[in-house]
């Protein structure tokens, strides 16, 4: 299955959608938010997507209620671990605020995080796939980066969208 991860979208609504739009001519079956929506309102592109999604609060998402009452309680505090074609995949906002060997103890196989806006994939010593998108919101880098994830192969990728300084 084509996974869609991102995250640090920061109310950045234009940015959202492009990411939706992608997602849906991808194809994705999934989409995972790591993190740092900040506002309930910026959840209403979501709905465009043609698959499930699921997200976890990041460091700035104040309004925990209201986002998780406009997800539908989609969006959940981390550790969040689901399986994704089989494979275990954990999602967590800030990678700072945990262990990974603790993480990867129960079996997971894919470690999704945000936080850092840096992107970047890698695999450790351990063969756990640790996938940060990078911050979809562009604010701070002036990138706006989302990450692929091939569940069958293991195996992820970096996307950049386009940056417009008007968003």
């Amino acid at each position: 299955m084509l996974v869609g991860v991102i995250a640090d979208s920061h109310d950045n609504v234009p940015a959202i959608i492009e990411a939706v739009e992608f997602f849906n001519e991808k194809k994705v079956g999934f989409v995972i938010h790591a993190g740092d929506f900040i506002a309930p309102f910026t959840l209403k592109p979501l709905e465009e997507l043609r698959c499930p999604w699921i997200g976890v609060f990041g460091n700035n998402d104040g309004e925990q209620k209201g986002l998780t009452q406009m997800s539908k309680g989609r969006i959940q505090p981390a550790p969040y671990e689901l399986n994704l074609d089989g494979k275990k995949v954990v999602v967590v906002h800030d990678l700072d605020l945990f262990s990974i060997d603790e993480l990867a103890q129960g079996g997971a196989q894919v470690l999704i995080f945000g936080h850092t806006h840096d992107p970047g994939i890698e695999k450790n010593a351990n063969g756990l796939l640790l996938v940060n998108p990078g911050e979809l919101g562009g604010w701070v880098t002036g990138k706006r980066t989302l990450a692929l994830l091939d569940t069958e192969k293991l195996e992820a990728s970096l996307e950049d969208l386009p940056s417009d300084q008007t968003d």
